[in-house]
């Protein structure tokens, strides 16, 4: 069977297989296996750099052919590297014999013993997959998600001089403003990129136990330690870190995971808020020339690019949480567990991508209902007792609070007549009463923070 979008098992690469197409790159098998290929190569021309005494004669013009054995690296590359799996059942060592035919044709033969010198499978995988992560995030999935801050936080503005009726507890409370509504989604999703751009894509490179022993029992008057920060710093991007087993310990990945997961429970948060206005008749939705609402209700346009959101944040914090759960933990110096997992890591983001993206779109098809927002500030007048009391408390008014209560919850409808009748019979000055006459569901709205 031919893989296609139409007999894969995961929508990720079904159904949704064009959304998220570029992820692949970074987190498909042969993402991975050039992310190896990578580290393998960059690993070797460092040591010449150093150098090691054995590879000073490496020609450094070399160095530009080497590097395009990743830069150009090809289907049927991956091919070779699986089909020598096959035969030794070792993933990276796989890639190592790769190598070292490579070497063969390019005239590096004399010094092919040097690709995964010292190295244990897990100073590539706890190098490249770090890698991946790092530049598929950051190439892919964050620009997307700043597209999607950048078009909530425009609809905010846009929308800043909106009065509203305020919903707590699911009933009417004093009003507020649309747009500042909106834009505290924008804070708080800009509060938590900022404590995500600070959380380090960490890399383990030590060894076997992590401790360079074969490298120092070889070559014991070099500072190993230092050679592999700078390594890890200078030529792939990455933290390393100082003292681990023989597997990165997962912390710093777990803390990203968390991150995006609270970013996606806040998308959560406003993907129901604003299905939630539109069932209020707040926002219509603009449609396409064509499109169908609903098999059997040709009057319905449901908001499905927030539902399709909401799903997918779910399927990604799911996984997620299972990331950051399991990856930092790992029996004595290693055990296998985390090599399937971290196998899946494309897959929580794509979820998060199809997210960020059905959200985006749904957002950007919005139109504004100001007619149905006035009309249900003018049919809760009531809203401004809150207004009222304050000023006779201020006034030193005797029980405001309670004037106000009993006046409210009679059933008699609240509206502009009643609320100034209620005025008209308070004992107070011609001034006050015209201030808080003044006072209506539109104008009590506080400040505007942004």
């Amino acid at each position: 069977m031919v893989l296609s979008s139409l007999n894969a098992i995961s929508p990720i690469d079904g159904r949704y297989r064009s959304q998220n197409e570029n992820l692949s790159t970074y987190f498909s098998e042969k993402g991975l296996i050039r992310y190896r290929i990578r580290v393998e190569v960059e690993y070797f021309i460092a040591l010449c750099e150093y150098p090691l005494p054995q590879l000073e004669s490496v020609p450094k013009t070399k160095f530009d052919s080497l590097r395009r054995i990743y830069l150009q690296f090809s289907e049927e590359d991956a091919e070779r590297i699986k089909e020598i799996e096959k035969l030794i059942n070792h993933d990276v060592k796989a890639v190592e014999y790769f190598l070292k035919e490579r070497f063969n044709s390019l005239g590096l033969s004399d010094y092919k013993e040097f690709i995964h010198f010292g190295l244990t499978s897990q100073d590539i995988n706890n190098t490249a997959i770090p890698l991946s992560l790092k530049e598929g995030f950051q190439n892919v999935v964050l620009p997307e998600l700043k597209l999607l801050v950048l078009e909530i936080k425009q609809r905010a503005k846009s929308w800043k001089k909106i009065s509203m009726l305020a919903r707590t507890h699911g009933q009417p409370a004093s009003p507020t403003r649309l747009g500042k509504e909106i834009y505290v989604f924008v804070e708080r999703l800009e509060a938590q990129l900022k404590m995500l751009d600070r959380i380090p894509f960490a890399a383990k490179f030590g060894g076997a136990t992590g401790n360079f022993n074969a490298h120092i029992v070889a070559f014991p008057n070099i500072n190993w330690r230092d050679f592999g920060n700078r390594f890890v710093k200078e030529k792939l991007g990455l933290y390393r870190l100082q003292t681990t087993t023989q597997i990165e310990h997962y912390d710093y990945m777990a803390a990203f995971f968390d991150n995006i997961k609270r970013i996606n429970s806040i998308l959560i948060d406003l993907n129901r808020d604003v299905w939630t206005y539109i069932s209020m008749e707040y926002f219509k939705q603009r449609i396409k020339k064509g499109e169908v609402g609903s098999s059997a209700m040709p009057h319905k346009v449901n908001p499905i690019d927030f539902e399709n959101s909401e799903g997918n944040l779910g399927m990604a914090n799911a996984i997620f949480e299972h990331l950051s759960a399991k990856l930092p933990i790992s029996r004595l110096q290693r055990d296998l567990t985390d090599s399937t997992v971290t196998r899946n890591l494309g897959v929580p983001l794509a979820h998060s991508l199809l997210a960020y993206k059905s959200l985006r779109k749904g957002v950007g098809k919005l139109i504004l209902n100001e007619a149905k927002i006035a009309e249900d500030l003018e049919n809760n007048w009531a809203v401004v007792a809150e207004a009222i009391q304050t000023i006779l408390r201020r006034e030193n008014y005797p029980n405001p609070y309670e004037a106000l209560k009993a006046l409210t919850r009679v059933s008699t409808k609240m509206n502009k007549k009643v609320i100034h009748e209620f005025i008209d019979k308070l004992d107070i000055s011609e001034a006050v009463k015209k201030e808080l006459k003044a006072i209506t569901p539109s104008n009590y709205t506080g400040i505007t923070s942004f």
